[in-house]
């Protein structure tokens, strides 16, 4: 085991799965060690772990050749708990698997545990999780990001090779950045968001948390693809290929001065120049760009996202699944009424009010159709930018991980976390977050984005500057 713990320490999923194909490690055994992590797991990482390796593995010729990989429990998997973080769905075992799980493990990948979540992926920290918060492996004090947190936590203590994230608003990249981690948000429609339990459906994607650029390239090429359940989904328009990039020779990355100034906090700032300040040593070039309407996206943001939420969240009626709570008057409505009263925490409750109020008569046009709006502007914004740079660089996140508890009482401080984040999402395109150094002892992202469907462009650019920042992934490994 002690071998085992060195390959978790210092290899990639990609380097695991080299060595699985050459025969040099042995895939039921890896299995085992991350499985028996993830059940000593003392971070609250996982909502559910399988209790023992499957009878048969995927064979060590698939792709991913029996790969573990841990699933954020938003996604629905036939048998398995699959309870949103959420006290209404706790207990409940879909009888489907979702897309993006299926096409894992029609890969090779092996599921070994669902990971912990903000309650319906409504949350930037993990806390709003009826299953208790999560905590950072790099100091369990504070916490690890959300809304897949679980995930970021898992992979970032060695209790995963990888893992299955989704983001909204930031909830892949941001937990990423403040566990020292990988995380890509693919384009909106790339993967199918079918057996997704949905937050906000034009805003949802699932993407991947990883060690390395090069892992995060591999489980897209797995994930992304058009799906008939999923009239949303695109796939990709081209093959993702393996990064291999080193030079930025000729590349010209724009730094927004609306999402690169004030809020930073200066440990974060000086991180994102010293990523900056490599990018030239690797031959790009830096411009200074505007999107105008950035400062509108975390408001536009809060009344898109609650909108859908709304909607998305009425089917949590305690009638067709879920738990139930009868009410002492035998009414339909009273069952209605304290089923959700009783299974929704304070966060989401807070979104379905705000979203509820802004969809209401009279005030639909005023909040949601502004907030429309206000988004086809951001996304006119990056398609004036794209013009100019070929890729886009911000902080991730504009703080480190903050100590559990710290922001729980103010939902304000909490939502401006996702501020350089959200105005990838509203625009659908992509971004990734890769470790830039850290601050407090904690680490920072790097956040790049670039036009819809430039993926293979965004992996390079990640990979070559992944290179020469050298960041310890494993640092928090034991």
């Amino acid at each position: 085991m002690s071998d085992l713990t060195s390959i978790i320490r210092e290899q990639s999923a990609t380097e695991q799965i080299a060595a699985i194909k050459s025969g040099a490690l042995d895939a039921r055994e890896l299995f085992e060690a991350y499985r028996s992590r993830a059940a000593a797991d003392t971070f609250n990482a996982f909502t559910w772990v399988a209790d023992e390796a499957p009878a048969a593995l995927p064979a060590a010729d698939t792709p991913l050749a029996g790969l573990p990989v841990a699933v954020k429990d938003l996604f629905s998997t036939e048998g398995v708990p699959t309870q949103a973080g959420s006290k209404l769905l706790e207990g409940y075992r879909p009888p489907y698997t979702s897309t993006a799980v299926a096409k894992l493990e029609a890969a090779g990948a092996s599921m070994h545990g669902k990971t912990n979540q903000d309650e319906f992926a409504m949350g930037s920290s993990n806390e709003n999780s009826a299953f208790g918060p999560c905590q950072n492996p790099w100091d369990p004090e504070r916490i690890p990001g959300g809304s897949s947190g679980g995930s970021a936590a898992a992979v970032a203590a060695g209790h995963a090779p990888w893992a299955l994230g989704t983001d909204t608003g930031g909830s892949i990249r941001q937990p990423a950045a403040m566990c020292g981690l990988v995380g890509l948000k693919p384009t909106y429609g790339a993967v199918s968001r079918y057996g997704m339990i949905a937050f906000a459906s034009s805003l949802d994607q699932a993407g991947p948390i990883t060690r390395t650029v090069a892992d995060a390239a591999l489980m897209l090429e797995h994930l992304h693809g058009a799906d008939s359940r999923d009239m949303t989904s695109v796939g990709l328009r081209e093959p993702i290929a393996v990064p291999s990039r080193e030079s930025l020779e000729g590349l010209v990355i724009g730094v927004p001065a609306e999402l690169t100034g004030e809020g930073v906090e200066e440990g974060v700032a000086a991180a994102f120049q010293v990523a900056l300040a490599e990018a030239e040593a690797l031959g790009a070039s830096l411009e200074t760009i505007h999107l105008p309407h950035a400062e509108a996206a975390l408001s536009a943001y809060y009344v898109l996202a609650p909108a859908e939420a709304s909607s998305n969240l009425s089917r949590f009626d305690g009638v067709r699944y879920g738990n139930r709570v009868e009410d002492a008057d035998g009414t339909l409505l009273g069952m209605y009424t304290r089923t959700r009263h009783d299974g929704f925490g304070p966060e989401v409750k807070r979104r379905i009010m705000l979203g509820t109020y802004a969809l209401s008569a009279g005030y639909y046009d005023a909040y949601y159709g502004t907030a429309q709006r206000v988004r086809t502007k951001i996304a006119g914004d990056f398609t004036e930018a794209f013009k100019k740079v070929d890729v886009i660089a911000t902080p991730t996140s504009p703080t480190v991980a903050w100590k559990l508890g710290e922001k729980s009482s103010d939902p304000l401080a909490m939502y401006l976390s996702d501020i350089c984040t959200i105005p990838m999402s509203l625009a659908g395109i992509p971004g990734i977050s890769i470790p830039c150094g850290t601050s407090q002892g904690m680490p920072v992202g790097l956040q790049l984005a670039a036009p819809a469907f430039g993926e293979n462009l965004l992996l390079g650019v990640a990979h070559a500057l992944e290179r020469t920042l050298g960041f310890d992934t494993g640092g928090a490994i034991r």
